[in-house]
């Protein structure tokens, strides 16, 4: 289809060299061939213009520059022709496979090995000599060679734009699966900093809001003490997490909890909560205390560590129980707390926490629920029930 498009510089060079190029040629009285019906030299000018004029539309409009140059190569053939005109026909059938649509692209190559073959079978049967030969090999030269070189051209083309596409597509993969890592170490860190600081704060701010309230020099030393001792301890959990945060720094940082630290973890919660009325209690029923995957281990001790924060926090005065068991490949982990009012502070909650226990045992390929349970003796119970698998080639399924 004919374009209007600008042309583009390289074609407007070629265009005005092979004119000039042919004109210089007629001008010198070099041709191609001699005993044709229009003899006169002048007359060979006709199909050199048309040619070049055509070399505008190589990149435009490949294919109707190919079909007039065809036109206008047969009319050269009636004149002494010219060496340009022959020449830039060469170049439109290259640019025909480069330039043209994939279909044209196929079909120009056969196309034009079928011509070069019909025309010099035919010249051999017309006049059987070397000159046949001769001529079928120049058509070869003039329609088929171009047209291979322009597929080669085209392959090697489209292979660099293939592999730009893919190298592109790696990229968008890698910027993604950078986004999504940056995005799971973000809640990775949230998880461990509300796991790690929640407690300690929650303990502060119930015995600094019991402080406050109850005019009692005993009761307010204890929980002062309380506050301290949460303070510290919280203040070297952030430090432990900013130690793992830092880039370098020659130093090893701490190991991350596991369950052998649960009797320290329940005694500290025992006596931040001793205050509040509840006793807080560890059963073990697992058969062998051996370590576990560490992944297992830190989900194990944070969801107890977040549930007897959330005890503190909301828990009727009674017990509160934390049980571990081991049923097969699954490790079982239970935290109960009375449910019901009772009197003093409580310290606010943003859910959170329940939060981050489903997404430990998520990423762990486990199952976990909270809700409440009645218990035989009229009672309600809050209870924290998770199974984790406990065998490596579990994990994450």
């Amino acid at each position: 289809m004919f374009s209007l498009a600008r042309p583009h510089r390289a074609d407007v060079l070629l265009s005005a060299a092979g004119l000039a190029g042919g004109v210089i040629l007629w001008l010198v009285g070099i041709h191609i061939q001699n005993g044709r019906l229009f003899d006169s030299p002048w007359v060979s000018l006709l199909p050199l213009v048309v040619m070049s004029a055509l070399e505008l539309l190589r990149r435009s409009a490949p294919r109707t520059a190919l079909a007039v140059g065809t036109v206008a190569l047969v009319a050269d053939q009636f004149t002494v022709g010219s060496l340009a005109t022959l020449l830039m026909f060469t170049d439109l059938v290259y640019a025909a496979v480069l330039y043209g649509p994939p279909g044209a692209a196929r079909r120009i190559p056969v196309i034009t090995l079928l011509v070069t073959v019909a025309t010099t079978v035919g010249f051999v049967v017309w006049m059987p000599s070397a000159d046949a030969v001769l001529i079928g090999i120049v058509v070869g030269m003039v329609s088929f060679g171009p047209a291979l070189t322009g597929v080669s051209v085209r392959n090697h083309r489209d292979a660099a734009v293939a592999a730009r596409l893919r190298a592109d597509q790696t990229a968008l993969l890698a910027e993604m699966d950078r986004v999504q890592a940056v995005t799971a170490e973000r809640s990775r860190m949230a998880r461990e900093l509300h796991d790690m600081v929640a407690n300690h704060l929650s303990a502060i701010a119930i015995h600094s809001t019991a402080a406050l309230s109850i005019d009692d020099p005993d009761t307010s030393r204890e929980a002062l003490g309380v506050i301290r001792r949460n303070s510290v301890d919280g203040l070297a959990e952030m430090r432990r997490l900013i130690g793992l945060l830092r880039d370098g720094g020659g130093r090893t940082p701490s190991a991350a909890p596991t369950l052998a630290s649960l009797d320290a973890l329940v005694g500290q919660a025992g006596a931040n909560s001793a205050s509040s009325g509840l006793t807080v209690t560890l059963t073990d029923s697992r058969a062998g205390s051996g370590p576990l995957p560490a992944p297992v281990e830190l989900a194990a001790y944070r969801i107890v560590q977040e549930s007897l924060t959330n005890a503190l926090k909301h828990a009727a005065p009674g017990p509160v129980t934390v049980r571990l068991g081991r049923s097969g490949n699954l490790l079982t982990v239970e935290v109960s707390s009375v449910v019901g009012d009772r009197p003093g502070p409580r310290a606010p909650g943003s859910g959170a926490g329940l939060v981050g226990m489903r997404e430990r045992v998520a990423l762990l390929g486990g199952t976990i629920g909270a809700g409440p349970v009645p218990g035989d003796d009229g009672t309600t119970s809050w209870l924290v029930r998770a199974e984790l698998p406990v065998e490596e080639g579990t994990l994450g399924r």
